[in-house]
């Protein structure tokens, strides 16, 4: 009986492990992007790699994520010459500047 109990022990260890491995490509929580008032949209644990687009320009992200995003105002995640990107915390929320123009996309910054 004893080697039953070590063999059920590895495979649980295993499967956390596993499970643990195939959380990492992904962001644990939300982002929730608003133009004004008007929900725009809400992702779900999204993956950390890439850029992502926003299905339309957003005046309000906030970063309900254990990943800190940084945003753009391109819709391809670059900085456009003389323009700028805003690095958000995790836990935090941004609201545009007027004058940046709307925010476009984002990706996780590097950790």
């Amino acid at each position: 009986m004893p080697s039953s109990r070590s063999l059920v022990a590895f495979i649980g260890i295993a499967s956390v492990g596993i499970a643990l491995t195939a959380c990492q490509d992904q962001a644990s929580g939300q982002i929730v992007a608003r133009n004004g008032v008007r929900l725009v949209e809400t992702v779900s644990n999204p993956p950390i790699h890439g850029c992502h687009r926003f299905p339309e320009g957003v005046t309000h992200v906030e970063n309900q994520t254990q990943s800190n995003l940084v945003l753009y105002t391109t819709p391809d995640c670059t900085v456009p010459p003389g323009g700028q990107s805003n690095y958000l915390d995790i836990g935090q929320s941004d609201q545009v500047a007027r004058v940046a123009g709307l925010w476009r996309s984002f990706s996780f910054a590097s950790e």
